[in-house]
């Protein structure tokens, strides 16, 4: 039987490139929006809808003339906020469980959640993670980390009453086709503006879009019923990020990394500095604690079970740095 990929936030980073992918693959993808969205995907069947208003989304899973649904859920806040935003909390706990209740409703072949490695219990500084099935907002920390672990958990419940679903856990996600102002994004923007005179010591794990979205479209061909895939690179300690930009743009390099206990408590001030200038973020305290912590992410049984794979995170800035050029970012 012929299939209908659903895609929500397809207009965000990761769902744009996801239905890009599949429209080249020469599938046929429904892409959910917010009705105020302005980056219309093309060659999609459009709807539109708010995740929170369970109404509004229904459309979406209606008229498939004869075809299988596959729902694959990116939607979602992503935030290194210190402050409370009940809006993530809305659209990624109320807004996934919208979505896990009407793939039940209407029988979808199958749902891909996209939840995040910050929803998996860290473990001790050198220990490797791996995946898991127990997820509990009380075992991590951030209100981000938390609202994913409550919505995988929702998720993995439905799987196990028989929802054909499964979850992937991107890391931090970086690369080209970013038409918003995610964090990475605004990191490669910053630096090349040369507005960075210095950096942080610590790192994480960074991964190109287009793999995870691979990996994410291999996951509804594959992916086994309330299994759990992470989709990870390597650690790259922040110095790494910033010489690799530095050898790919000619600009200044950076020399001074300060250490986390000299930059944290400035962090609130440079979140007001952001918010003054209506731009994402880069250091806030939730973001200091995540460049310290264990960042240490296995993907062998991506890599096993879907055939995952990544790229040289050279290739990866580079490719975002001509995209930029190119779309006028810089």
């Amino acid at each position: 039987m012929e299939k209908l990929y659903l895609v929500t936030g397809a207009a965000g980073h990761l769902g744009s490139v996801v239905t890009e992918q599949l429209i080249e693959r020469g599938d046929h993808v429904r892409a959910l929006l917010l009705p105020s969205e302005k980056n219309i995907p093309e060659m999609a069947e459009i709807k539109f809808g708010n995740l929170c208003n369970r109404e509004s989304i229904v459309p979406s899973f209606e008229n498939l003339d004869g075809r299988e649904l596959v729902v694959i859920h990116c939607a979602g806040i992503v935030s290194i906020a210190s402050k409370l935003n009940p809006a993530v909390f809305d659209v990624n706990v109320t807004g996934t469980k919208n979505i896990v209740d009407l793939c039940k409703e209407y029988n979808v072949s199958k749902l891909i959640y996209v939840s995040s490695v910050h929803a998996i219990p860290e473990k001790s500084k050198g220990e490797i993670i791996t995946e898991t099935t127990e997820f509990n907002p009380n075992m991590v920390v951030g209100l981000y980390a938390k609202t994913k672990a409550e919505a995988t958990a929702y998720v993995l419940d439905a799987a196990k009453q028989g929802l054909n679903a499964c979850v992937v856990h991107p890391s931090g996600i970086i690369g080209p086709y970013d038409k918003g102002r995610g964090h990475t994004t605004t990191l490669v923007i910053d630096y090349y503006k040369q507005r960075l005179v210095s950096g942080v010591n610590g790192g994480y794990d960074f991964v190109d879009v287009r793999d995870v979205a691979k990996g994410i479209i291999a996951a509804c061909d594959k992916g086994r019923q309330g299994q759990c895939y992470i989709l990870s690179n390597r650690f790259f300690k922040v110095r790494e990020i910033f010489d690799m930009l530095h050898e790919i743009t000619g600009k200044r390099k950076i020399r001074t990394y300060l250490p986390l206990w000299f930059v944290k408590p400035t962090s609130a001030l440079a979140e007001l500095y952001y918010k003054i200038l209506k731009q994402t973020p880069l250091f806030t305290a939730y973001s200091l604690y995540t460049l310290n912590s264990n960042a240490l992410f296995s993907h062998d049984k991506a890599t096993r079970e879907l055939d995952y794979t990544t790229r040289d995170m050279k290739e990866t800035l580079k490719d975002t740095v001509d995209w930029l050029k190119d779309t006028g970012r810089i």
